[in-house]
């Protein structure tokens, strides 16, 4: 008898531990990036007139770890495939996440389509980006993974991780 009272008292534990658990946080896509993959995303996009020239400001989001893997560029990159401008990250950012880094000018037309995106040290390009035009805005973007690979040996390329 004893035993079996032990028996039930398992199933009813097991069935409280099991019931309806709420949590309190809401998870992000951010969220679930940095704790599913080991890929970046890029998380916005603002471009801002500098003349006839723009700069952007992109926020990244990584699961950085320190120099063994982390972010290390964002990119421009025309419809066709042709790299506009990368913005090399010199060191991770383990501890700011997301982050924004800004980029010098470039010349691009207001209406040109382009697409940012980035680049970590050791899975290569992600496909979370941006798409759009100074102009019109970006947003998200799912970007084909075998979307122009080859820029990622064009330069400018790292020269290390200083932390």
């Amino acid at each position: 008898m004893l035993g079996g009272m032990k028996i039930v008292v398992f199933i009813i534990a097991m069935l409280y531990m099991g019931a309806c658990h709420q949590d309190d946080r809401t998870s992000t896509s951010e969220d679930i990036i940095q704790e599913n993959t080991v890929e970046a995303a890029v998380v916005s996009v603002v471009a801002t007139a500098v003349g006839d020239t723009y700069t952007f400001n992109v926020g990244i989001s990584s699961p950085d770890t320190g120099c063994d893997q982390y972010a290390n560029w964002w990119e421009v990159v025309a419809e066709d495939g042709t790299l506009i401008y990368r913005r090399i990250l010199a060191h991770s950012h383990v501890n700011e996440q997301p982050f924004v880094r800004s980029g010098s000018t470039m010349n691009i037309i207001a209406n040109q389509e382009v697409i940012v995106r980035v680049h970590m040290n050791t899975t290569g390009y992600s496909v979370n980006g941006y798409k759009g035009s100074v102009a019109n805005g970006f947003t998200t973007f799912m970007i084909s993974e075998d979307f122009a690979n080859e820029l990622a040996n064009q330069s400018p390329q790292p020269n290390g991780c200083a932390f």
